[in-house]
């Protein structure tokens, strides 16, 4: 079960569920992955609407790295995502937006 107030949000992949969430360590790999010069470029470009599909799998990969799952943007391209790619960009947006929840 995911736990909003950690930032994860749960994915399906090949039948099975998933935490993700964002790690510091997983939010600096996404920046130098998508060539973005800051953490504030990368939530623009998210929020603009001026990503790919490259850059939501890219996305999707660094939550399941934060939530301890290793696959790699190729592997979970081919993998089945219980909802399809609405689900995964639906799940790519929640992801980035509780990794900036500020608690009270």
């Amino acid at each position: 079960m995911e736990n909003r107030w950690r930032g994860e949000v749960a994915l399906v992949v090949d039948d099975q569920t998933h935490n993700m969430r964002l790690t510091l360590g997983a939010l600096a790999e996404l920046e130098e992955e998508l060539a973005e010069p800051s953490l504030m470029a990368l939530v623009q470009r998210f929020e603009t609407g001026g990503f790919s599909t490259h850059d939501v799998l890219a996305l999707l990969c660094a939550g399941l790295r934060g939530g301890g799952v290793q696959m790699d943007p190729d592997t979970l391209a081919a993998a089945q995502i219980e909802g399809g790619p609405m689900r995964a960009a639906q799940a790519a947006a929640e992801l980035l937006a509780r990794a900036f929840v500020v608690q009270s």
